[in-house]
């Protein structure tokens, strides 16, 4: 009986919130269906605005980042907007609504530090562009080509096509390597020491000037490097775009083994000369 008797009282207590849901929802009705209209009209303004301004910013002289920071403020703004209307229309008391909003927001700011941290980070990179798209740069131990910055990541492409996403706070404040657009290559080729130094490098020369991917400006590096035990090393290094930097290393290589086949120019291998003496 008691369990019985506890059980209609807890009913009784939760009707006349759900009445006085119902009724507030039959008595404004109009009211709430204006704010619905509001909603659904404010969402495709928003939509409608911001392709309107991003198609707008395509024709400034700015970076992807800034314009797609500055379409999605325009969005959130009118989004914004249209949720305190909508909520004035539906009878809510819109002044202690943006009042608790905003002390909400301040807890909200307090428990994401992180997040946020990235975000001005993000802004900062935007603004001060330390890098750009498609350049190549290296910090925190990760390299790649920059393929985007987002107001809280950035991500890089690993010559290996593999992604590499980095937070925004972790790149602001840290060493930073940009190599830019084009990227040098290290290479090295020996040659016996009986060779012609001038035709061996004249040969180099003319693999370089013959690759596509070797930029001519900056004009590529080429010259001895080395005196090794069984060789002289000569050093190649030419210039190319970041997108051709690890195709154009095996294709030079490739053409500097068969020129020097064609002019007979050896490439020594390592070798030891061992003598064996009589014991006599």
């Amino acid at each position: 009986m008691d369990s019985t008797s506890s059980g209609a009282t807890a009913a009784v207590a939760a009707k006349p919130w759900q009445d006085k849901l119902i009724e507030y929802v039959i008595t404004h009705s109009g009211q709430l269906l204006s704010a619905a209209v509001i909603i659904a009209v404010g969402f495709l303004a928003a939509r409608w605005i911001g392709k309107l301004f991003e198609g707008w910013l395509s024709r400034k002289a700015m970076e992807p980042p800034v314009k797609l920071l500055m379409t999605r403020v325009v969005k959130l703004l009118v989004i914004a907007l249209t949720l305190v209307i909508a909520l004035g229309t539906a009878g809510m008391n819109v002044a202690a609504l943006v009042a608790g909003i905003g002390v909400a927001g301040l807890g909200v700011g307090l428990a994401v530090q992180g997040v946020l941290g990235n975000l001005v980070a993000g802004l900062t990179i935007i603004f001060t562009k330390p890098f750009r798209v498609s350049e190549y740069i290296e910090l925190l131990g990760e390299q790649g080509q920059v393929t985007s910055i987002e107001l809280f990541t950035t991500t890089l492409l690993h010559a290996d096509r593999s992604r590499v996403i980095i937070p925004n706070r972790k790149i602001v404040g840290e060493i930073l390597h940009n190599f830019g657009a084009i990227r040098q290559l290290n290479l090295t080729v020996g040659v016996a020491y009986r060779t012609d130094l001038e035709k061996a490098l004249g040969v180099v020369r003319d693999v370089l000037a013959a690759n596509l991917r070797v930029l001519k400006e900056p004009a590529p590096v080429v010259g001895v490097s080395e005196l090794g035990n069984s060789s002289i090393n000569i050093s190649v290094k030419p210039w190319t775009s970041v997108p051709d930097f690890v195709p154009a290393g095996p294709e030079i290589y490739r053409a500097i083994i068969q020129e020097f086949r064609t002019h007979q120019i050896e490439i020594p291998f390592p070798q030891r000369e061992v003598r064996m003496l009589n014991d006599a």
